[in-house]
């Protein structure tokens, strides 16, 4: 279904995806971009984008970055 995150290239990922990697279900995600939550997501064409970056961040994940 959804790649592993670190092979995700592209800058923001849909709101689904974003779910699967931060272990939450989309609609707890459409209720973060509401208020003032960790990450806050982007809004591409009246859809919410979830940047990778952050979704990282929160995973501990640093990207090979020190």
């Amino acid at each position: 279904h959804f790649q592993p995150l670190e092979n995700i290239c592209k800058p923001t990922v849909d709101t689904a995806a974003a779910a699967f990697y931060l272990n939450r279900k989309p609609q707890t995600l459409r209720i973060w971009a509401m208020r003032q939550h960790p990450i806050q997501p982007v809004n591409i064409n009246g859809r919410l984008a979830w940047p990778v970056a952050e979704i990282k961040r929160l995973l501990g994940m640093n990207g090979g970055a020190k």
